[in-house]
């Protein structure tokens, strides 16, 4: 790695000494607030789709849904997660010459037409091209919401601001599912209505935002038109700053902290519905007869029945202990290095997926998820406090959509290794499958059975019990490797983040 100095010379390396937790909070600006406000209500809209999309794409038109394959379903969620993670990359840089302000507003009204062209038009074509809005209009929401925090808190209490700002996102992922269950019972165009409206609300919180930096960015500008400095053209200044020793690092060291992140929601419910029984959790808490108490049902994430945890209830724990808990992170995390920070988090989150992996006890289950939310909460907030830091005056936003970069890198893969690692060592559909073969079903009839009905038709063929075959399945099969597999690539990227760190250090101290 290069020791040269003049490759960082525009970035701002240094560590500095954080205020105590109340001194931070008493601190941060009404600036801030606007801005938080104005993520929350975006991510109870996003992730009121989000969190839908899979059961509206599956659900038959004759309800209201898709009517599409998964197959199709991946398609569209593939190119929404390229476009989304990787447009702020250019309109980072766009933000901070156009204005945040501006940038904003110009992302609320493409968001708001692309939850309205989901809501027109119920086919393939309908969601690709709403989703394909709502992709574009995130990574332009994104840097300057971003930069704008950035701009508006100090070095001395920039990890409580980060720290609060997440702890804001995850609010907006717990209600927004919540949000989606209500009103797709009323039928699957409110959902997207509903969102379209929500983040109207957008527009209140702009009336009352002011650019920080504003006077800097026009008296830039300014110079920039009369010729007394040159300003390189965007892609060139963006090529310029992501080709700096300390950007790459950085993008190839956390792209497997992000292939660990996304296999938690893209393929832990699977593991879940498959092979953990949850109504031990419900037993547990309320005895053996569950609860009909419908408020614990709704948020606890109950079946109808109130006798099971459903998965999307036992992920949603994510959400809640960030919405909950993360400031308290961000103030212990506040007394160590950045990069010292990012690493114990990794850690954690490398030993949840080796729990996951090791158990299919429905409370161990529980412990590895708590586990891997302390473990996000100590790198999510700090990635995009790094970069903010570390980023030259005039190109905070740019920096802040840099960060997308690697989280795109591994969304990529993820989704496509994640689902096929665990259809190679964990799929109790094909499991099945070879069961009914080994007790004597004929090739024929075993080819004939419908896409799903595997392990259905295993328990009328047998006779046995449902919990006793899953329990011989697990038993009999690797299940866990999947998971290994995916902590030792968390592990590849938890030493990447220590030598990255102990680089930084040494180039701070020649500073």
């Amino acid at each position: 790695m290069s020791d040269s100095k003049d490759a960082y010379a525009d970035n701002d390396l240094r560590e500095v000494k954080q205020l105590g937790m109340w001194a931070s909070i008493a601190s941060l600006s009404y600036i801030f607030w606007i801005v938080g406000g104005m993520e929350l209500v975006e991510r109870i809209a996003y992730y009121g789709v989000k969190a839908s999309a899979g059961l509206y794409a599956k659900a038959p038109v004759s309800e209201g849904g898709l009517g599409i394959s998964l197959h199709d379903y991946g398609v569209i969620i593939s190119i929404w997660a390229l476009m989304q993670t990787f447009i702020p990359v250019f309109t980072g840089g766009i933000s901070d010459r156009v204005g945040y302000k501006e940038t904003i507003f110009a992302s609320t009204i493409i968001k708001i037409s692309g939850y309205l062209v989901m809501a027109f038009f119920p086919n393939f074509w309908g969601f690709l091209f709403g989703a394909i809005l709502l992709a574009g209009g995130t990574g332009i929401f994104k840097p300057g919401i971003q930069g704008t925090l950035v701009l508006s808190t100090g070095r001395q209490n920039t990890s409580m601001a980060w720290g609060i700002f997440y702890q804001v996102v995850n609010i907006g992922g717990f209600l927004g599912p919540l949000v989606a269950v209500h009103m797709r019972q009323l039928s699957w165009d409110n959902v997207f209505y509903a969102c379209a409206a929500i983040i109207s609300l957008n527009f209140l919180f702009l009336l009352a935002y002011k650019e920080p930096g504003k006077e800097e960015r026009m008296e830039r500008n300014r110079k920039i038109k009369s010729g007394e400095i040159t300003q390189q053209a965007l892609w060139k200044d963006a090529w310029h700053e992501l080709k700096k020793p300390v950007v790459i690092y950085y993008m190839l060291v956390f792209a497997g902290f992000w292939f660990l992140f996304n296999s938690l929601f893209d393929v832990l419910p699977i593991h879940i519905a498959e092979w953990v029984d949850t109504s031990v959790i419900v037993t547990s808490l309320f005895g053996p007869e569950g609860t009909s108490n419908g408020v614990l049902q709704f948020w606890l994430g109950l079946d109808n029945t109130g006798t099971k945890v459903m998965p999307e209830g036992m992920l949603n724990l994510n959400a809640g202990m960030i919405m909950t808990s993360c400031f308290l992170v961000a103030a212990l995390t506040a007394k160590y290095r950045i990069t010292t920070a990012m690493l114990a988090g990794c850690l954690l989150s490398i030993i949840a997926f080796v729990l996951i992996g090791a158990t299919n006890a429905a409370w161990m289950i529980v412990l590895a998820i708590v586990m891997f939310s302390f473990g996000e909460m100590m790198i999510s907030p700090k990635k995009n406090e790094f970069m903010g830091n570390i980023a030259p005056e005039g190109k905070k936003a740019m920096y802040l959509g840099f960060v997308m970069l690697p989280q795109g890198i591994g969304w990529g893969l993820e989704g496509y290794f994640g689902p096929k690692l665990y259809e190679i060592y964990a799929s109790k559909e094909i499991f099945s499958l070879e069961l009914l073969a080994q007790r004597g079903m004929s090739p024929s009839d075993v080819a004939a059975i419908p896409q799903g009905e595997a392990f259905t038709t295993l328990v009328s063929y047998t006779g046995e019990s449902a919990q006793s075959l899953t329990t011989l399945l697990y038993n009999t099969h690797n299940i866990g490797m999947a998971w290994y597999i995916i902590a030792a690539i968390g592990t590849i990227s938890a030493v990447g983040i220590y030598l990255y760190g102990k680089w930084l250090l040494k180039l701070q101290r020649s500073q």
